[in-house]
């Protein structure tokens, strides 16, 4: 039986080990960490310099003793999670589903995946507005030729859309995948084994 956000709120607040991949510069991390202090924050990304960033902006914050930051790939970070999060990254990923199916493998019982990904709708007609010109310019110069250049090259784009992102990570093992909140700039899924 699905706890709820509520008492998944709670877990956080009462002290939850949770991964925070791909987000670079730690703006999440820090986030959550200040919104958590009794949670274990992990970031993991893959460039070094991003994590040095990271880390002095921790410093910067008070929050050093609070955090973890760690070189690691979506598909290689290790360790046991209640909660991994991709914010507005896994579009940019070559093989989103074999993240997805990582971040399956390093859920403990009962975790939770939370993905953030740009609002979109799930086909062109949805997405001809100002945000989403916006978001197939981002996703023509950055997104998908990163995701082309690395292993596999999904290229979903920043303009994947929600019934894609489902078959995503329903692939990867996952039972449920549920939106839980959007904005007019981004939608909000969890996902559950």
């Amino acid at each position: 039986m699905d706890p709820g956000p509520g008492r998944r709120s709670a877990k956080l607040a009462a002290g939850a080990r949770v991964a925070d991949v791909g987000f670079g510069h730690g703006a999440s991390t820090l986030l959550l960490a200040d919104a958590y202090p009794a949670s274990a924050i992990i970031e993991f990304d893959a460039h070094d310099g991003s994590i040095e960033a990271a880390r002095k902006r921790a410093a910067d914050a008070g929050l050093a003793g609070r955090v973890r930051f760690e070189v690691a790939s979506a598909t290689t970070f290790g360790g046991t999670y209640d909660l991994v999060c991709f914010f507005d990254c896994l579009h940019d990923i070559g093989d989103p589903a074999g993240v997805c199916a990582h971040a399956r493998d390093r859920l403990a019982p009962g975790g939770t995946l939370m993905l953030i990904e740009p609002f979109a709708g799930d086909d062109i007609t949805g997405n001809l507005n100002p945000v989403g010109a916006a978001y197939y310019g981002f996703s023509t110069l950055l997104c998908t030729p990163s995701s082309l250049s690395q292993e596999v090259g999904t290229a979903l784009g920043a303009q994947a859309g929600e019934a894609r992102l489902r078959e995503i990570v329903t692939s990867a093992g996952f039972a449920t995948l549920r939106r839980v909140a959007e904005t007019p700039f981004n939608i909000v899924l969890e996902a559950r084994a």
